[in-house]
């Protein structure tokens, strides 16, 4: 009783297997993003990326074409988003600094980590 069990299991995994395999040979091409090695140049690819992607949705229909760009699109924002979260983050850690040393009376390192802190901040904001 467990052979036929066994072999069922095994047929059942080698089609899901090869589903798997076609469904990956089938999807869309991947695309390189624009890179986003700073803050800067993420913020300036978020921004155009961004515009681009609404002047595409703000039609009433889209396209295969459309889609296509959507795509492609969302490579480099997605990497322009990931490098401004990882910035953010740090940024956040920065500012905590800055908030436990006014706490405290440390003068010197709420210069220090405020100066670090509006660097990063006005990047993003303007």
């Amino acid at each position: 009783m467990k052979q036929p069990l066994i072999a069922l299991a095994l047929a059942s995994l080698m089609t899901t297997a090869s589903l798997a395999v076609a469904d990956e040979q089938e999807r869309v091409d991947h695309f390189e993003a624009k890179s986003s090695e700073t803050l800067v140049e993420a913020v300036a690819n978020f921004t155009e990326y961004n515009e681009k992607l609404a002047a595409i949705l703000e039609k009433d229909e889209l396209s295969d074409e459309d889609m296509g760009n959507i795509h492609q699109l969302s490579y480099t924002i997605e990497e322009a988003l990931a490098k401004i979260h990882t910035d953010l983050e740090n940024v956040a850690a920065t500012l905590e600094e800055v908030h436990l040393g006014s706490e405290t009376g440390d003068y010197e390192g709420v210069k220090a980590n405020g100066e670090a802190y509006l660097k990063t901040a006005w990047t993003v904001i303007r």
